[in-house]
């Protein structure tokens, strides 16, 4: 694969990976999630290329003032 494509695919996942954890932290921050464990679904689509990739997991609950 060409460099551009790469430092294409790295920017994106990099994008994803902050703006996500960013957004469930404020979640959890807004919650009480002590104690608890919550399934999450991360979901990439290119529809162009009929690709749909799932990611499936479990996140833990913080401390209140913890996230």
């Amino acid at each position: 694969m060409s460099e551009d494509f790469n430092m294409s695919m790295r920017k994106f996942l990099k994008q994803v990976g902050v703006t996500s954890q960013q957004a469930i932290e404020k979640a959890m921050r807004e919650h009480d999630t002590s104690g608890k464990a919550f399934p999450v679904k991360a979901v990439i689509s290119i529809p162009e290329l009929g690709l749909e990739h799932t990611i499936d997991g479990t996140i833990a609950g913080a401390d209140k003032g913890e996230a």
